[in-house]
């Protein structure tokens, strides 16, 4: 199975690809996807835009994306769930399912504490991904966020399976 993991953002949306088979794991690519200062509305087309072009590029079977928690900043709150709400539409569009994952579920699975670093991330997903350069640590975000739903997903459907 292929995982495209999503970290939502407004101004930094991580991405990161990996191949699932049998509990290995493989680093396919990953990026960040940069929107510059302006109009709310154009920020958003090139965040959909630019997640479009990773799709059709690396070809996921499953995607994932981090829930949003609420900050003190109710307006800041609102524009990253309006990034999360592209970060679900692509994939949407593309017919894949869109697992879900808080983010101490996803820290947990990775680093095996809900509170983790952003180091922290960074390095279990290097050990879990050999040979794989971060690009960001948006892009290290996408890629725990992906081997997390390849774990639970993977489990599940294997379930199902037998």
């Amino acid at each position: 199975m292929r995982v495209l993991g999503i970290d939502p953002g407004l101004r930094n949306l991580g991405w990161g690809v990996i191949d699932a088979d049998r509990g290995r794991l493989r680093h396919v690519a990953n990026g960040v996807i940069h929107s510059e200062k302006g109009e709310l509305a154009a920020r958003l087309l090139w965040l959909h835009g630019q997640l479009t072009e990773v799709f059709r590029t690396y070809q996921p079977t499953t995607s994932a994306v981090e829930q949003t928690f609420v900050n003190k900043d109710a307006v800041a709150t609102l524009k990253l769930g309006q990034a999360r709400a592209i970060a679900l539409l692509v994939p949407a569009q593309f017919g894949l399912d869109v697992g879900e994952y808080a983010p101490n579920k996803v820290k947990k699975t990775v680093v095996g504490v809900g509170h983790a670093e952003k180091q922290q991330i960074q390095h279990m997903v290097k050990m879990q991904l050999p040979g794989a350069v971060l690009n960001g640590p948006d892009a290290a975000d996408a890629l725990a966020i992906a081997i997390c739903h390849a774990h639970y997903y993977g489990a599940q459907h294997m379930k199902v399976r037998a």
